[in-house]
């Protein structure tokens, strides 16, 4: 995969996340769910979801409240 595709397939990752998170509503998304989720599509480890998660949280996307997610729509 070349760097294009690269980015290309990372923004497709964010946005889906953050659409999943956004659908939550104001319940939340619970962290284990959307893992699950990233892990059996896209084949991410626990480490590279909380890499996902904490690019969304530090650039305004997500917050985070304890293992709840919330959607800064």
């Amino acid at each position: 995969m070349n760097a294009p595709e690269l980015i290309k397939t990372l923004a497709a990752i964010l946005a889906a996340v953050e659409d999943a998170v956004a659908a939550a509503g104001p319940t939340g998304a619970p962290a284990g769910v959307l893992y699950a989720a990233l892990a059996s599509n896209a084949g991410a480890s626990l480490t590279q979801f909380q890499q996902i998660m904490r690019a969304l949280v530090i650039a305004g996307r997500v917050r985070q409240d304890g293992n709840l997610y919330f959607a800064n729509r």
